[in-house]
Parts: C-alpha cells; sequence; structure tokens
C-alpha cells in the first residue's frame, strides 16, 4: 500500500456499523427480564426467530408490533413499558468509538450503516444523536434490508455516492465485511476500539 499522501488519499470515505461497533449490546439483563416473566431464553436464536427479528429490522413491522411479540414469548404477561425500557436499555454507548467517528468525519466522509429497527434508532438518535455522528445514515428498517444482503450495500453506495475502491466498511459480523469486500469495499472486522485503530491507521484514515 503506497505510504504518506497518496495512502492518506486512498480513503475518503468510512462506513460505521453501529451494534457491537458504536454501542454495546448488553443482552443478559433483557433475558432475567424475559425468563422472570416465563419466556422460553435457551435458545437465543429460536427466541429471534419466533419474534422475527429480522424482519423487524427490515422495517417489515414496527416497534410496537415488536414489543407485542416479544410480550407473547411470556407466560406471565409483560408489563408493555417496562418491556420497552429493557429492550431499549440493552444499547449502551461504547464513547472511544463515537469519539472516534467523529473525529474521522473531520478529514473524511462518515456514514452508518446498521441492521437496526426503528425503536432502537429513535432511542440511540435521543441518547446519542446517532444521525448527527456523521454526514448520513442508512438504518436497515428504512433501506427494507438487512446485511449482508448485497441490497442494502447497494443503496448505501446510491444514496452516499459512494466509491466503493475508496471506501472502508467497520462492522463486528465477519459475514457483513465479507458481503462489502464482495462489492469492492474495504472493509474491518471490529474486534475492539484498538484493533480497529491499528486497521484505520494502515489504511491511512488517521495517522
Amino acid at each position: 500500500m503506497p505510504r504518506g499522501a497518496s495512502r492518506v488519499a486512498q480513503i475518503d470515505s468510512v462506513v460505521f456499523d453501529i451494534g457491537r461497533v458504536l454501542v454495546r449490546l448488553e443482552f443478559s439483563r433483557f433475558l432475567r427480564f424475559l425468563a422472570e416473566h416465563g419466556a422460553d431464553t435457551d435458545s437465543i436464536d429460536l427466541m429471534l426467530e419466533r419474534i422475527d427479528l429480522v424482519g423487524y429490522e427490515r422495517g417489515d413491522f414496527d416497534g410496537e408490533e415488536l414489543l407485542r411479540r416479544v410480550a407473547a414469548l411470556g407466560r406471565d404477561g409483560m408489563p408493555l413499558d417496562a418491556l420497552r425500557e429493557q429492550w431499549l436499555g440493552m444499547f449502551v454507548p461504547e464513547q472511544s468509538m463515537i469519539d472516534l467517528a467523529r473525529d474521522v468525519a473531520k478529514t473524511r466522509r462518515v456514514y452508518l450503516l446498521s441492521n437496526i429497527g426503528d425503536l432502537h434508532w429513535d432511542f440511540l438518535d435521543r441518547e446519542i444523536d446517532v444521525s448527527g455522528i456523521g454526514h448520513g445514515a442508512l438504518p436497515s428498517f428504512r433501506a427494507k434490508a438487512c446485511k449482508p444482503d448485497p441490497a442494502i450495500y447497494r443503496k448505501a453506495e446510491a444514496l452516499f455516492g459512494l466509491d466503493p475502491a475508496r471506501t472502508v466498511f467497520i462492522d463486528d459480523l465477519m459475514v457483513n465485511v465479507d458481503a462489502a469486500r464482495q462489492r469492492g469495499w474495504h472493509a474491518i472486522h471490529h474486534l475492539d476500539p484498538a484493533t480497529t485503530l491499528d486497521d484505520l491507521r494502515t489504511l491511512g484514515v488517521i495517522e
């Protein structure tokens, strides 16, 4: 890879995922809440399939319907207000990564591309102004597609005017990273802030 100024100029757009990148996902308290209300939490994958989380994040139905589906998992009834609080409380800001995204936005175009539904999006907009972190955002519920579906990457390219060869994508799931690379994007598999910082330095995005 070229060094110096030419290396820095190679990437002009940085696309961040949100979940497990800009925010931590603390799922255990939510699972305890469900178990306390009689829901079977032994198989998380089966539970998410039953409520059709992918359909929700794709925008097939809204957050109120999602909460009703989650409440129906319990045998003992779930107060919707408490359920909503638990659902929203899973997302905890990862301040170092939010600060990184804001810093990168001073010299590069920064965008957000995330599998997320309307409830968490609105919550994060209130808590951390997620829609104002960079220069644009495409949450999956608005795109009507979820990563790793190539459609959401195509929509991001069109919406943000991305040149794949000059774009780097940061995501915690390897399947999403691979899908971005298949479209010609550079991509970083986010494991922790330190390794992502190192990868961005290698690409010349930051010093």
